[in-house]
């Protein structure tokens, strides 16, 4: 499994939080924070958009870091990913990214 794929699946590697991490890039943490602010109804500041990969070590953002309950479940499980998990299909905290990104909608 590619190092960049996140327990639920998506994609670490082109997330915009990750990249302007890795491109120390100020304008995209703006613009990052001011989209999470509005989709999670909280405040998201351009100083917590730091993050290299939910699977990595390294930074991660508050959320990613602590908040996200598929992380901490698939950490927990003990499984690599969310596909290796046999509940995924039925699980109500895969359902809450399944359902808010399109490349789950295959």
């Amino acid at each position: 499994m590619n190092k960049y794929t996140a327990y639920c699946g998506l994609n670490c590697e082109t997330c915009e939080a990750r990249l302007a991490t890795v491109n120390n890039d100020n304008e995209l943490r703006k613009k990052v924070a001011a989209e999470w602010t509005k989709l999670n109804q909280v405040e998201i500041t351009p100083e917590m958009i730091n993050c290299e990969g939910c699977r990595l070590d390294g930074v991660k953002t508050p959320f990613c870091d602590s908040l996200c309950q598929i992380r901490q479940c698939a950490m927990t499980q003990k499984v690599e990913t969310c596909q290796s998990c046999g509940q995924m299909k039925s699980c109500e905290k895969f359902k809450m990214i399944s359902d808010n990104n399109e490349i789950f909608s295959h």
